[in-house]
């Protein structure tokens, strides 16, 4: 017991000190675990010892991971998404296979290297997904694909674990084989195994529809939430079990069964449940895959795995970019798209191990191919650290090859700085209102779309002092900043303080962190980008609440006024946070006192007038 609380321990103790550092670095949470284990791991200054039996037990947080996924994915959406996942993801699967057990026949028999093909095919959910929703970019179109193609290859784990044993060649000693400790399946004839296996896949998929919701209905009945929590992660144990008792992998049992539960009503809730103890098992698998990197093997062969590592990556990079291209793909996006598949997955330390153990696969074979895997698994956060870079980079150059563009106009009253989701909207009212501004934008291609939507504007860095000269600063009275950058916004600020004084400034600002910056700069006109927004919602959600309509208009001009009043006195104290809670807790108590006598004083007639019906309105 002492000693597995101790390992706990390390592996707690490791994560929450190796990815703060990691993500205050840029590198992510992914890369800020894998490094963790290098340094905790036997070939590091080895906190742990028995790296496989950890990785084991961490092995459960892909499982709770795909269970999560499958959630995601109804049957109608998966149905819908066919194209994809059968068409990319078979195509990248069905490519990476036969090129790779072509250059593995060098080596092997065509059996063996069929086997490496097919193993060395499959990406990293684990990583690529978590990578993904850390960038922001799962509701991309290349985050999309590259979603689909994951599923594509989570699926074909099922039929590889099937067919692998087909391919052995290789004799197997005696204690090779390790069946279940409930039910060793291995004992029977192979027909047998065949229609246990398919019984139990059979089993999910009835329970999940049809048995699942009544069991549920009856625990949530009770109203207590830990045992909701005990019967989720009963779910998820119970089906890796039945899975590892047949030779099937836990991890694509529960991804089915959580396909199925994914129209149920409880959805939400298991979700919820599992998260916190998916997001934790992860992480801690991702320590122990860089635990795992057996340091004197690398050493020992390092042209050998060097080569495998590169060749692995290299090649589904290949294979990537020619899919993306086939299936259409937007261009800018195939580079995407391909980097964050192209390395081996968390499957393959299974597959490998389940070659191994069936006679496919020799040691000597196995040993230098996980550890390729694992290194490309360890270099995927850094390849999509360096295409962010790369993707930067070429936008700045693009933007910087084109030249501003030349601005013939004067004796505008207003010049409008940025024409992004914000500036779109009052350029329109104020176009509609008779006022014309002079409209200028630094985004390239927002620049060409709304130019074929009719509006005049012209491209160009506003914070360069010739382009201001050239928009009328001169005869201008007023320039609306709705750029967004607090950095950028600063330094056209003190540009047009220094240079045209007498031009009259309003702007936004995202948050209010954003707007004392402003405030120092002497800028009286400042709006928050989304407070407007904030308040017409609070005034629908009072309105449903059954708050009258004019009640709902009083409490939302009284908070707007009183939040103004209270940013002077909020911006002597945003560098001393003390002071500053102190006085914000304050000026809130104040604010919610105030909001609330007035929604409890008697406006009747006010109201009654308010909400007479006029048919003529």
């Amino acid at each position: 017991m002492e000693y597995f609380l101790l390992q706990l321990f390390i592996f707690l103790a490791a994560s929450a000190i190796a990815v703060p550092v990691a993500k205050r670095l840029g590198l992510g949470s992914v890369l800020g675990y894998l490094i963790a284990g290098m340094i905790i791991g036997p070939f590091g200054i080895s906190l742990i010892g028995d790296v496989e039996v950890v990785m084991h037990l961490t092995e459960f947080g892909v499982v709770m991971m795909l269970f999560l996924v499958g959630l995601e994915l109804r049957p109608s959406m998966l149905w819908q998404m066919r194209t994809p996942i059968l068409g990319m993801g078979g195509m990248q699967v069905v490519l990476s296979s036969i090129v790779m057990a072509a250059i593995a026949l060098w080596a092997l028999p065509w059996q063996q290297a069929l086997a490496v093909g097919l193993i060395l095919s499959l990406s990293s959910t684990a990583i690529v997904l978590q990578t993904l929703k850390e960038k922001a970019l799962m509701n991309t179109a290349p985050g999309r694909s590259v979603f689909s193609v994951l599923l594509f290859q989570d699926l074909a784990v099922i039929p590889m674990l099937a067919f692998m044993p087909l391919l052995a060649t290789l004799a197997l000693g005696e204690g090779d084989h390790h069946g279940s400790v409930l039910f060793d399946i291995n004992t029977l004839p192979a027909y047998l195994q065949v229609i246990v296996t398919v019984l139990a896949v059979i089993s999910i998929l009835v329970l999940g529809r049809y048995g699942s919701r009544p069991i549920f209905r009856a625990i949530a009945a009770t109203g207590v939430r830990e045992i909701f929590v005990a019967a989720a992660l009963a779910l998820v144990v119970g089906i890796s079990l039945l899975m590892t008792v047949v030779g099937l992998s836990p991890a694509l049992g529960t991804f089915l069964a959580g396909v199925v539960l994914a129209d149920s009503e409880y959805r939400h809730e298991l979700e919820s449940d599992i998260e916190p103890f998916k997001g934790l098992l992860l992480g801690v698998f991702f320590i122990s895959i860089g635990a795992s990197l057996n340091f004197t093997l690398i050493g020992d062969n390092l042209a050998l795995i060097a080569g495998l590592t590169a060749g692995l990556i290299v090649i589904k990079w290949l294979i990537l970019i020619v899919v993306g291209k086939l299936f259409k793909v937007v261009k800018k996006d195939r580079a995407l798209f391909a980097v964050a598949l192209a390395q081996g997955g968390e499957f393959a330390f299974v597959l490998f191990q389940f070659a191994k153990v069936n006679g496919v696969l020799g040691a000597d074979t196995v040993e230098p191919l996980i550890s390729a895997v694992a290194i490309s698994m360890f270099l995927t956060p850094l390849m999509f650290m360096a295409y962010e870079k790369r993707a930067i980079s070429k936008d700045d150059t693009q933007i910087n090859a084109r030249e501003a563009d030349i601005i013939s106009h004067s004796g505008h009253e207003v010049i409008l700085a940025g024409f992004g989701r914000l500036g779109t909207d009052l350029g329109r009212f104020l176009i509609s209102a008779g006022v014309k501004p002079v409209i200028i934008d630094h985004d390239a291609t927002n620049v060409d779309v709304l130019r074929k939507l009719g509006y005049e504007v012209y491209y160009g860095d506003i914070t360069r002092l010739d382009l201001l000269e050239a928009a009328g600063a001169k005869e201008a009275k007023l320039l609306v900043i709705t750029i967004g950058d607090i950095t950028k916004s600063t330094m056209l600020i003190e540009l047009v303080k220094k240079h045209y004084p007498h031009l009259k400034i309003v702007v936004n600002a995202h948050d209010r962190h954003a707007c004392f910056k402003l405030m120092e700069l002497n800028i009286d006109h400042i709006r928050r980008e989304t407070f407007g927004s904030a308040l017409a919602l609070g005034q629908d959600a009072l309105q449903q609440l059954g708050v009258d309509p004019y009640e709902a208009y009083r409490l939302a001009r009284i908070f707007r006024k009183k939040d103004g009043e209270m940013m002077p006195d909020l911006y002597q104290w945003h560098c001393e946070e003390e002071h500053y809670i102190s006085h914000y807790q304050q000026k809130h108590a104040e604010l919610e006192t105030l909001m609330t006598r007035d929604l409890l004083a008697d406006n009747d007639e006010l109201d009654k007038a308010w909400t007479a019906k006029n048919p003529a309105l």
